[in-house]
């Protein structure tokens, strides 16, 4: 599960994704710095794990991970091609969320592709670009649909039509994701795998001063992304690059607090990235280690197990839940137990973020 990062070139793409990953993305003062996308594994920070280490007093501790793409950026006429389009478009079509990067500051020194700063212009530019490559995709979606109406089947139909309205939806210049959707249109809607129907996680990257007092474009980017039922993270990418720079804790803690911030504007980002892919965790904990664990919202137990190992899904038998807040209250699995606070689940059970879990599995 990849969320990729998108925007205009020069808008702090590269800067951005240098300070979330470890990989290093080239960041340069000139359009298509980053050739080709760059992938990062990014973990996720979880306060929860600093509680667990604290108890268990583990060897190691292993956060979840999320992998995020820093892709080049695109300019008017990707969709026909221009500038690294193809190349743009088909990057993002093997992402399963979008981090829309939005440059909200005016700096003489750093070129603009589009000559003025406009985040709501350059919004719609990127928006257009996917919507037409939509289009494309959705007039041959259409045209097969339309073939197996002659079976008069009702369902066969009500795909035709529904992929026909959307087209239309799209075509008057909206993304297909505020297209109002049911239980039978969802997952035709899905399988046409368009651009726009992506989740989308605006990124207002500002000045220093505007971290602290806020501008006008924040606010018309938050009042658009309400419309679209979107959410917005303000972070400045040059302020996070210089915390990123700093050797120790109590220095970059020091730095944040002049700033009036209580952590990296990086941190929320990755937390808004994370939860937008609809993802959770859930974790293991022990002397050997301490782990949080990746799954998708509304998994079941076995499916749970199988991040583990294959095995436990194929074999599983039961799973051993604790509740992240009871572990925290009796200090222990043992006191845990002994409250009778240890739930017992079998295959059906939903597994919760911040759930505590052992498996018993037969193979």
């Amino acid at each position: 599960m990849k969320c990729g990062i998108v925007g205009l070139p020069n808008v702090g793409k590269s800067t951005l994704f240098n300070c979330l990953s470890n990989a290093k993305a080239q960041s340069a003062n000139y359009p298509f710095c980053t050739i080709e996308p760059n992938i990062g594994t990014v973990s996720v920070p979880d306060e929860r794990l600093f509680e667990l280490e604290k108890l268990v007093k583990p060897e190691r501790v292993l956060p979840a991970v999320v992998e995020i793409v820093d892709i080049a950026g695109l300019v008017k006429g990707a969709s026909k091609g221009e500038g690294l389009g193809n190349k743009f478009l088909a990057n993002i079509r093997e992402c399963e969320a979008i981090i829309h990067v939005l440059r909200c500051f005016e700096d003489g020194n750093i070129i603009h592709v589009e000559g003025t700063v406009d985040p709501i212009r350059d919004k719609e530019i990127i928006d257009i670009e996917l919507q037409l490559k939509d289009i494309e995709t959705l007039a041959k979606s259409v045209e097969k649909a339309k073939k197996f109406i002659k079976s008069g089947k009702k369902e066969d139909v009500m795909t035709y039509e529904t992929l026909l309205n959307l087209q239309k939806f799209v075509e008057e210049g909206n993304n297909a994701r505020e297209f109002p959707m049911d239980d039978f249109s969802t997952p035709i809607i899905s399988e046409v795998q368009l651009l726009t129907n992506k989740p989308v996680l605006y990124v207002c990257n500002v000045d220093e001063n505007s971290i602290k007092n806020g501008n006008d474009w924040i606010a018309k980017i938050e009042e658009m992304a309400k419309n679209e039922n979107a959410e917005v993270v303000v972070l400045a990418a040059q302020i996070e690059a210089d915390i990123n720079e700093l050797d120790t804790f109590e220095e970059r803690e020091m730095f944040l607090e002049e700033l009036g911030l209580t952590e990296p504007g990086v941190n929320r980002l990755i937390r808004k990235a994370y939860d937008l892919l609809q993802l959770q965790t859930y974790f293991t904990a022990g002397v050997k280690e301490v782990r949080a664990w990746t799954i998708g919202k509304g998994w079941t137990a076995p499916q749970a197990a199988g991040v583990i190992h294959t095995d436990f899904e194929k074999g599983f038998i039961r799973a051993e839940v604790i509740k992240y807040e009871d572990f925290l209250k009796f200090g222990s699995e043992a006191k845990v137990k002994e409250a009778g606070k240890m739930g017992v689940e079998g295959k059906e059970y939903i597994v919760q973020d911040g759930d505590m879990m052992n498996f018993r599995f037969n193979v």
